[in-house]
């Protein structure tokens, strides 16, 4: 292929979101990793205050296709999707009807249940409801769910923000804290298990999307995969899972579920809790979950001989595509 023939693709990273960094190594790898005979990529780093390097019209304009290497809010809530459908953009990912629905996690979550797909108990709670009457509150979330508790951001990603609290008597203090993090939280009943992710690509074509191999996550001491031990080398990333082929073939179906559920596109990731009894239960779907060397989905991908460079050009390729 000529560089006159070659696909112009602008990687976009950062923007202001808690995972600015995270996505900055992102799209270093991407860049880093397209077939150099098919593909001219340039990256394009967003500011924390969301100030672009260049004017979307421009990059319209410029290139073929931006590829969105942003995590959290902004770049996986629908925002800078929405920004790049304003001047016609073509892009990687989900649009952002799904990615509003997939960052919020109370919202996806009605969705999956109303599919039948089973859940943890969960309830949603805003500043204003703690404010009011954060006695009742407190009271209602004991007598609902047997502790420990898990207390989430509605709308945030890579666990942060999560915390798992274990007596009544803190329940309140740690309400407290989330709620100087997050407008809206969800409190879940915490469901002991075995933690597995499972990632969805597709071409683009209609019903091309494909499950790929479970991971079990073996967190380093902690009581779940949270945002330090994702980074913690000591973390235990098994791939397949060791699963029972009954198990495995349940996560992949439903981790192919979610992914229709909601709209996605290109790639997603789903995040399961196996409970001891063998019940599946959904924790969350991402949208653009991460692209690093490190991490979860190119690594299934690879199970399956398929290396990073041919997952971006299906992924960029499907995209284009739509």
């Amino acid at each position: 292929m000529t560089k006159h023939n070659k696909k112009k693709i602008a990687v976009l990273t950062g923007g202001p979101s808690p995972e600015h960094d995270v996505s900055l190594a992102t799209g270093k790898n991407i860049v880093l990793n397209l077939d150099p005979e098919k593909y001219e990529a340039k990256e394009f780093t967003i500011s924390r205050s969301g100030e672009w390097p260049v004017e979307p019209e421009e990059l319209n304009k410029l290139f073929d296709l931006a590829f969105i290497a942003m995590h959290g809010p902004y770049g996986e809530d629908g925002t800078v999707q929405t920004i790049l459908d304003s001047v016609g953009m073509p892009y990687t990912g989900s649009d952002a009807m799904a990615s509003a629905l997939g960052m919020n996690k109370w919202l996806s979550l009605r969705l999956f249940r109303d599919a039948g797909i089973s859940i943890p108990p969960t309830i949603h709670l805003s500043k204003h409801e703690w404010f009011k009457d954060r006695d009742g509150v407190a009271k209602k979330i004991i007598s609902l769910f047997g502790k420990p508790w898990v207390i989430k951001p509605n709308a945030s990603g890579s666990s942060l923000g999560v915390r798992i609290e274990k007596d009544a008597k803190d329940l309140k203090q740690a309400l407290e804290l989330s709620f100087k993090e997050s407008k809206e939280i969800i409190i879940q009943e915490f469901i002991p298990g075995r933690e597995l992710t499972c990632g969805v690509v597709d071409s683009g074509m209609a019903r091309s999307a494909f499950a790929l191999p479970p991971t079990e996550i073996v967190s380093a001491g902690a009581q779940f995969f949270d945002y330090k031990t994702k980074y913690d080398p000591a973390t235990l990333e098994m791939t397949p899972a060791n699963l029972p082929d009954s198990h495995t073939q349940m996560v992949k179906r439903t981790a192919l579920l979610a992914h229709k559920i909601l709209g996605c596109r290109s790639f997603s990731r789903s995040d399961f809790i196996l409970d001891p009894k063998g019940k599946l239960y959904m924790l969350e779907t991402n949208t653009i979950p991460g692209m690093t060397e490190n991490s979860l989905l190119p690594k299934a991908a690879k199970v399956l001989n398929i290396s990073f460079p041919k997952l971006l050009e299906i992924v960029i390729e499907g995209s284009l595509l739509k």
